[in-house]
């Protein structure tokens, strides 16, 4: 596999984390020096200027947005796919499946 390949693979990365299921993307994925951890690098966020599209991309930014290395415990790993484009970030709650919806902030009722 030549550098820019290397460069250019994408993964899908899907792990438990507490009660919910992450997917996130990202350019690497390895065994950690660590035992018994997989190593994930280099993630890829959506970038939009101005308004917000997606708020569970933001979630996920402001959550891994400055790590380096994330080291996941073997056992949390679902799933690891090699894919050929970013799709959509995801969290989704572990019992259910159904996306986690974070609610719009809303003023607090009048007393």
């Amino acid at each position: 596999m030549s550098p820019s390949t290397r460069q250019n693979t994408l993964y899908k990365v899907t792990f438990h984390n507490h009660t919910k299921v992450y997917e996130v993307y990202a350019r690497k994925v390895a065994a950690s020096g660590l035992w018994g951890f997989t190593e994930v690098a280099e993630l890829v966020f959506d970038v939009h200027e101005g308004l917000v599209v997606d708020p569970t991309e933001e979630r996920l930014r402001d959550e891994f947005g400055n790590t380096k290395v994330l080291h996941l415990p073997m056992q949390s790993i679902i799933r690891v796919e090699e894919v050929e484009r970013k799709g959509q970030s995801a969290i989704r709650d572990a019992a259910t499946g159904e996306k986690v919806v974070t609610p719009f902030p809303m003023p607090a009722k009048p007393r």
